[in-house]
């Protein structure tokens, strides 16, 4: 069952994100179980290349796990390009009107429903799958947009509107920074943001999900009571930050004994 059939079955798809660029981490996170895991392209110093390797990477892990490559931005010729490289779907920054979800499908979808061009490719085999990738791959290629300005939520259901998209991500950092109250996620303007993406996405029937910044499985819960389907679950800089920080707190307990 690929990522798209789990959401349409309304099931929880859980992934996480890869900021630190390395192959390493890309396979272990990717064997641990995760759905998908999202290279991030765009607040890590990963580029395109890096970005083929780090999927390798996360194929070598577990061949079910959805690789998905968060953009830099929303254009055309870097788009084809990661999908070239084997991304299964995008994720794209800051989608705050309909045209500009119109410009990311045909950029993810080869003609007559986009205007992704044909070349040999690591999705297709370097050429050998050509014929079966082109006919495969817009039904099967996964396209979310992040939600993460004001005026993306202003324009939520005319964004959510445009064919071919399958899921929201909200952004919550930048959603509300825009809003003037970044961080504070409990604050009364930030809840009734979400919560008119989350009605948008039920009217539209496109999958609403969100980033778990921190690793807290209470939160990952929560959002889930709360609708949410696609879920990242915090990314591998945080975690292992986390992880350090947490064996330390108890050693200096040790230490603190002596």
């Amino acid at each position: 069952m690929n990522i798209k059939q789990q959401l349409a079955n309304k099931q929880l798809c859980i992934g996480s994100w890869v900021n630190s660029a390395s192959p390493i981490v890309a396979e272990l996170m990717s064997s641990a179980g995760f759905d998908f895991l999202t290279v991030d392209a765009e607040h890590s110093a990963v580029d395109l290349a890096r970005t083929q390797v780090l999927f390798q990477a996360i194929k070598s892990g577990n061949p079910g796990c959805v690789p998905i490559v968060r953009l830099a931005g929303n254009i055309y010729s870097e788009t084809k390009r990661y999908m070239d490289a084997g991304a299964v779907g995008v994720i794209a920054p800051f989608i705050n009107t309909a045209e500009q979800a119109r410009e990311l499908v045909r950029a993810v979808k080869y003609p007559p429903e986009g205007m992704r061009g044909v070349g040999f490719c690591r999705a297709n085999g370097y050429g050998a799958r050509l014929d079966e990738d082109v006919a495969a791959s817009n039904s099967e290629s996964f396209i979310c947009v992040q939600i993460e300005h004001v005026r993306a939520v202003e324009n939520i259901n005319e964004i959510l509107a445009v064919p071919g998209i399958d899921a929201v991500f909200i952004g919550p950092y930048d959603l509300s920074a825009s809003m003037g109250i970044t961080g504070q996620f409990d604050h009364p303007d930030y809840e009734a943001a979400t919560q008119t993406v989350l009605k948008a996405c039920q009217s539209h029937a496109v999958t609403p999900g969100i980033h778990v910044v921190q690793p807290d499985v209470s939160d990952v819960e929560k959002r889930y009571r709360e609708g949410y389907r696609f879920i990242a679950y915090s990314l591998d800089i945080t975690m292992l930050l986390t992880s350090c920080r947490k064996g330390l707190e108890e050693i200096q307990k040790l230490k603190r004994k002596e």
